[in-house]
């Protein structure tokens, strides 16, 4: 005899809402068919639900999401770095409180007092026939950022260490729920045996039929809901062991919304943007932005930078500006829509040639055109960089490529072997774009602020002066 288990998952959803309603629309479906037919089926979702680009994420802290996921009938949710990192701790403490679904997540803890009653390492549940599933869940090890916010984050394959053995004696499937990367999910698969299926994300690969690497299928359904997870597992109870593993990537593009769930979206949405009605500012004249020009509210929003984490100087990106904003009452509403970035403060400490070497590069076409997706970013070019705190002279060449020929900060040079301390975002904390400050040895992570709360100081500040 042998028993089918179907998981339907997502995963980096990112709240990309507008593929809402074609993913749920085919999962009802499926479960309209898995009902009829007496089969095993669970909803999965693999992390990075919530983002807080969105009216739904910001305006409800992330409750929305959790609301969507109870009406769309899941059994199980893993955190990403989104839910642990972009929230304050009260806000990821409480934020699955009224999940109606099972939350797994085996390497992360709050560092003091109680933990959250929903946060479980594993859970092993029974098909229609018995068959012991346990799904376990672990999330990629942000530590300093967990730290600062009040959680701890186990390294990964220590908690795996700690807990698989366990795990595998109550369950005859196993499987994990894993927002750490491809790479470490390819390595996972290398190092134990017993794990069924992965379930990838984080890095927004996508395995279009799932992949096997050594006994354990990898399956990953890429970002913001083009695609959806599809997993066949059959169990042969003669033999007692699972001799069938299917996995796909399912685009939702041609998919048949659901009706119901897209007039519900747009209820919810408008629900969220009524809590972000603050008034900030009642600007007598509209401030434009330009993405390769600089701009009196992005000079701004540079200044407030520098003087929110007291550095010498600043550096940020005018393509973190999204949108004008006219003259009149301006709310919370409308700094989130210009600057809808999950993007964190941040001071790092350079050496003076370091500083210069950020400042020329700063200032090349090749950096101000790159299209940044990720690391935080949700606008389209990095565009301009703005500096505060330092005077910069350039001359421009015949092909209109700027070239710095003097740096001085309070009318001196900058030297050589000082060490300063820089302004940005956390963005160019990570990544390739600037070496000097993604290596810095010193860094200062400012939250659970983001950067759209020093652009609410730099309107204030821009409308006291006026």
């Amino acid at each position: 005899m042998k028993e089918k288990i179907y998981l339907y998952y997502t995963s980096d959803l990112h709240s990309h809402f507008e593929n809402w309603p074609q993913i749920i629309g085919y999962f009802n479906k499926q479960k309209k068919k898995h009902l009829r037919n007496n089969e095993t089926f669970w909803l999965l979702d693999n992390g990075d639900h919530v983002d807080r680009f969105h009216p739904i994420a910001e305006g409800l802290m992330g409750k929305g999401n959790v609301t969507l996921l109870n009406e769309a009938g899941y059994d199980f949710a893993n955190l990403g770095n989104n839910e642990g990192i972009t929230l304050s701790h009260e806000d990821l403490f409480t934020l699955y409180d009224e999940a109606s679904f099972s939350v797994v997540c085996a390497n992360l803890y709050s560092k003091e007092g109680p933990q959250p009653e929903w946060l479980k390492p594993y859970k092993v549940m029974e098909t229609n026939q018995e068959v012991k599933v346990g799904v376990i869940g672990l999330t990629a090890p942000f530590v300093t950022f967990y730290q600062m916010l009040g959680w701890e984050v186990e390294p990964p394959f220590e908690a795996l260490d700690r807990i698989i053995e366990e795990v595998k004696s109550q369950s005859d499937i196993v499987v994990l729920l894993s927002h750490l990367g491809v790479n470490d999910d390819e390595e996972i698969a290398r190092k134990y045996k017993g794990i069924d299926v992965i379930v990838g994300g984080h890095t927004h690969h996508i395995f279009q039929n799932g992949e096997y690497n050594n006994t354990s299928l990898l399956t990953a359904a890429g970002k913001h809901g083009t695609h959806l997870g599809e997993v066949i597992l059959e169990w042969d109870f003669e033999q007692k062991s699972l001799t069938k593993k299917e996995a796909y990537a399912v685009p939702t593009e041609n998919l048949r919304k659901d009706v119901e769930v897209t007039k519900r979206v747009q209820t919810m949405r408008e629900f969220a943007l009524s809590h972000l009605q603050e008034p900030v500012v009642l600007l007598k004249e509209p401030l434009n932005i330009a993405w390769f020009q600089e701009t009196p509210l992005m000079k701004q929003l540079t200044i407030e930078m520098q003087k929110w984490t007291g550095a010498d100087l600043a550096m940020l990106n005018a393509g973190v500006l999204l949108d004008h904003l006219n003259s009149g009452e301006i709310t919370y509403q409308d700094v989130h829509r210009i600057c809808p970035h999950p993007m964190n403060p941040c001071k790092v400490e350079l050496k003076g040639d370091e500083i210069l070497e950020v400042i020329r590069v700063a200032h090349t076409k090749k950096l101000t055109e790159i299209r940044l997706k990720g690391l935080g970013f949700r606008g389209e070019v990095i565009g301009k960089m703005i500096f505060s705190g330092v005077d910069i002279k350039t001359v421009e060449d015949a092909e209109g490529e700027l070239h710095v020929i003097k740096v001085l900060m309070n009318g001196v040079p900058i030297k050589r072997e000082q060490t300063y301390t820089l302004a940005t975002a956390d963005t160019f904390t990570f990544g390739r774009l600037f070496p000097e400050i993604a290596y810095s040895a010193k860094k200062q992570y400012y939250m659970p602020e983001l950067l759209r709360d020093v652009l609410t100081e730099a309107l204030k500040s821009m409308n006291d002066d006026n």
